[in-house]
């Protein structure tokens, strides 16, 4: 399995709009409002990378009222869960 986290920056007050924009991506597992520089972080999986830069590319960043994103892919082998 494939992990990106996309961090979001989006228009002032449409925060929820976007969340329930995010809802409907299939790939789209957690969303999180957030305090700081960005205003939402999604985590997307997929077990093909391709899919997955199309998933973020084509249908994360065309959401409307998104100003900018910001994409961390996890590394294989380093990561721990609880």
């Amino acid at each position: 399995m494939v992990t990106a986290y996309v961090l979001i920056n989006c228009d002032l007050g449409s925060e929820e709009d976007v969340i329930d924009a995010l809802k409907n991506v299939e790939d789209v597992k957690e969303i999180h409002g957030t305090f700081g520089a960005y205003d939402i972080i999604a985590k997307v999986d997929n077990s093909k990378i391709d899919t997955l830069r199309e998933t973020i590319t084509w249908k994360i960043r065309k959401i409307d009222r998104i100003r900018s994103t910001l994409t961390l892919m996890g590394i294989g082998g380093q990561e721990f869960t609880r």
